[in-house]
Order: C-alpha cells, then sequence, then structure tokens
C-alpha cells in the first residue's frame, strides 16, 4: 500500500546571529573566541541557554525577541572554514545576507570597544573571508570585538590571537549583544551610530 509522507516543515529564521571562534576547550577563553563568548551572553540574555542543537556543523538554538524569531549558532567548523556552516544554516532557514549579523574578534580595533559595520571586506580576518565567499556576498552586518593588537617584533599574531582574552577586552564581549540586538531592532546605521566608538564597561 502507497504511504502518504508528509513534507517536511518549512523553516525560516528572520535573523542569524554567528558568533566565531574555534570548537574545543583549550580555545574557549582565548582572543579568538571573543565572537563564541558573546553569542553565549546573547543565548543567556534571550533565554536560550546553552547552544546544544547541532546541525550544519554547528551548534545553535532558536529563539524570538522583539517579535523576530532568531537563530543563535556558532560554527564548529574551526574560524577558517565558518562560511560553510553559515552558509549551510542560511540556505536551511531561508535567511539572506543582509540579515546574518556576524560577531567576532578584531585585532585592529583597541580592547574594550566594538565597531558595527553594514558590509565590508575581510579585513585580513579568515573567518569573514571564509563567510564572504561561502554566501557570495560581503554584504552581512557584522559586530566586530577589539582584542586589540601583538606587539610588533615581540608577539606572533597567531599566538596573540590564541592567548587568553584579557579583562579590558571581554568588556567589549559584554557590549557585543546589545549591538547586535541593535541591529535586529533598529538596523545597522543606527547601531553604528550608537556603538561605533562607545567603550566597554
Amino acid at each position: 500500500m502507497f504511504r502518504r509522507h508528509k513534507a517536511p516543515a518549512v523553516q525560516t529564521a528572520d535573523f542569524i546571529v554567528a558568533g566565531l571562534g574555534n570548537p574545543g576547550r583549550k580555545y574557549e577563553v582565548t582572543r579568538h573566541n571573543a565572537g563564541f563568548m558573546a553569542l553565549d551572553l546573547l543565548a543567556e540574555r534571550l533565554g536560550a541557554g546553552r547552544l546544544t542543537k547541532t546541525r550544519f556543523q554547528s551548534t545553535y538554538a532558536l529563539c524570538s525577541w522583539s517579535g523576530k524569531n532568531i537563530l543563535l549558532m556558532k560554527p564548529q567548523t574551526f574560524m577558517n572554514l565558518s562560511g560553510e556552516a553559515v552558509r549551510d544554516m542560511a540556505g536551511a532557514f531561508s535567511v539572506p545576507p543582509e540579515r546574518i549579523i556576524v560577531v567576532f574578534d578584531d585585532v585592529s580595533l583597541p580592547a574594550g570597544r566594538i565597531r558595527v559595520r553594514r558590509s565590508g571586506s575581510a579585513g585580513g580576518h579568515n573567518g569573514i573571508k571564509s563567510i564572504i565567499y561561502q554566501l557570495g556576498s560581503d554584504a552581512f552586518p557584522r559586530v566586530k570585538i577589539g582584542v586589540g593588537a601583538p606587539q610588533k617584533g615581540v608577539e606572533d599574531m597567531r599566538n596573540f590571537v590564541l592567548d587568553t582574552l584579557d579583562s579590558e577586552a571581554y568588556s567589549g564581549v559584554k557590549m557585543a549583544p546589545d549591538a547586535a540586538l541593535c541591529i535586529i531592532e533598529k538596523g545597522p546605521d543606527a547601531a553604528m551610530q550608537e556603538f561605533n566608538g562607545k567603550v566597554g564597561l
């Protein structure tokens, strides 16, 4: 007898907020994981708790805020391949680039500051480079978390970003969730005006 199978439910989200970092305990509190840390704070604020669901090489949670359905995700691909996870999740939940907010560390910003951008180049960040390549677009808003820069001739860049995030930089991590929510509620331009140049406490 022929059985009629139910079509899979259509899954959509209004926004994706992707925090970038590297999976594994040894990377948890490093500068390069500032995006992961900020996303954990955002998940706590939105009542999503820990991101325990897994799909498309990511841990994620779905939640609602201000009448919007928001997908929070942390790619588990390692930083350089972040775009694969973001691409697949965006495709599955029908979210265009302009509604994908990416939160990540930035060595060009002083520790404790954040910067919101509507779009733009990768600026040397391999995670952003991967996302731009996989989406075929750089038109996604982002929240950059300043972690400072290594001392020239003293510290290697790779060792610097994989070293422990200090308290000054963590003040920027704490501010980043507010910036992401401001993008969702008011748009990137309003978030840029409110947060660019602001120093975390």
